[in-house]
């Protein structure tokens, strides 16, 4: 990277221009993308920029360390041809209904195509979400094939067990007025939170009312399609989804103190199934490990269980996570039904997750759940009992009535382990 690349002078955020208004506005629930204007959170043209934030997430940290290294050229912009999406999506209804979409940018996976004019004349427009097409290759579906749970029909269901899928990446855009109403507390209240919580790393939550939207430097949300996304439109498609919530030791490496991962693979089945026999399975995988309070955290947890007087209990399952990090849980869902939302849903019939927190983040968005489908004990870990046993008692969906020696049993299993 040449030395004409940098500059020396430094431009402090908190000290705008007087009176300098963004150049592209952005009117957040408009109808169109135009109407709306593009979202701008690159650093290569701050006159530019229309937002608090930069694009990429937790990624932009890596990009700062690229462009220190001489790697990266902090000027360059990204070439976008040919990156359009694999599978049309949108717009719905919902993209532009007062209050449904707050925490992404509906627009996001279309930018290069609405905006082409200006990316052309030199403005820094990037998306905030990807959509491609792509295989799952995982030995739990190619047991179900053989199982004969899963039929192989060559369209979702290959003869080696893979599926396909459409893919959807999305990053974070939190329209700051629309967070805080979801969260029951005031914008000035929420700004002033975001700016102290992160040391003052954004100083504009502060000094710049008129910057509504923020790229918040936190993780995003994939989205597995299974079936014929063209079948997204029409509001008689039956669905069936899963919403779950990163688990790194679990769903990647396999860990049996938690029920994630046979969760997970129950409910990509389940979706597989629903995508071969004319409806949609829906995937939401979002970045948010250890209950949002990450992996440290998480681990910490664990030894505090384990290291109990009594053993790992799960009268104390929830304790021992607020003794550690001052709350039981940090994933707070009010945010989480916006991507249903952007996939135009109103309706899910098959709702794979036993939490409460998500069934009543998203029937009090007005999606409508008709059946909740729990985890088959049979694919319940050893190890997670205790797991299963607090989060039932804490309020997670059973279907039968709660027993009322399930917390003992499980109890009793966790000596036993010891």
């Amino acid at each position: 990277m040449s030395r004409s690349n940098r500059t020396d002078h430094i431009r402090l955020t908190s000290h705008p221009v007087p009176g300098a208004k963004p150049a592209f506005p952005l009117h957040w629930g408009a109808a169109t993308a135009r109407e709306r204007g593009p979202v701008i959170g690159t650093v290569s043209r701050p006159q530019d920029r229309n937002v608090i934030g930069s694009h990429g997430g937790s990624y932009a940290i890596y990009r700062a360390l690229a462009v220190s290294s001489g790697t990266l050229d902090p000027l360059r912009r990204p070439d976008l041809t040919n990156t359009q999406p694999a599978a049309t999506v949108g717009p719905f209804a919902q993209w532009s209904e007062q209050g449904k979409i707050v925490a992404l940018d509906p627009w996001g996976h279309l930018v290069a195509d609405q905006f082409r004019s200006e990316i052309a004349e030199g403005i820094d427009i990037r998306p905030s979400i990807a959509v491609t097409r792509a295989r799952l290759d995982l030995p739990e579906l190619q047991a179900a094939v053989v199982a004969g749970r899963l039929a192989v029909d060559g369209n979702v269901v290959h003869g080696n067990g893979s599926v396909s899928v459409v893919k959807v990446a999305i990053d974070p855009v939190w329209y700051l007025p629309g967070v805080a109403a979801r969260f029951g507390t005031t914008e000035a209240g929420l700004r002033r939170a975001l700016f102290e919580q992160t040391a003052g790393m954004f100083p504009e939550l502060v000094t710049r009312p008129d910057l509504q939207v923020f790229l918040p430097p936190i993780g995003g949300t994939t989205v597995y399609l299974f079936g014929d996304v063209d079948r997204l439109p029409d509001h008689r498609t039956t669905i069936a989804c899963r919403v779950h919530d990163e688990c790194n030791g679990s769903d990647v490496f396999g860990s049996d103190i938690c029920t994630c991962r046979p969760y997970l693979l129950h409910g990509i089945e389940e979706c597989a199934r629903m995508g071969q026999t004319g409806g949609l399975g829906v995937v939401v995988y979002n970045r948010k490990e250890g209950r949002a309070l990450g992996e440290v955290t998480k681990f910490l947890v664990y030894n505090a269980r384990k290291r109990q007087d009594d053993g790992d209990a799960a009268a104390a399952y929830f304790e021992r996570t607020e003794c550690v990090a001052g709350v039981q849980d940090a994933r707070f869902q009010q945010l989480m039904p916006d991507v249903i939302h952007w996939l135009g849903l109103r309706r899910i019939d098959r709702f794979l997750s036993m939490s409460d927190m998500k069934y009543d983040a998203l029937v009090g968005q007005g999606v409508e759940i008709v059946e909740r489908i729990p985890i088959p004990d049979d694919l319940i870990p050893a190890d997670a009992h205790v797991e299963i046993a607090a989060k039932k008692a804490a309020g997670y969906f059973s279907p039968s009535a709660p027993d009322p020696d399930e917390l003992t049993n499980a109890v009793g299993r966790s000596l036993d382990r010891s």
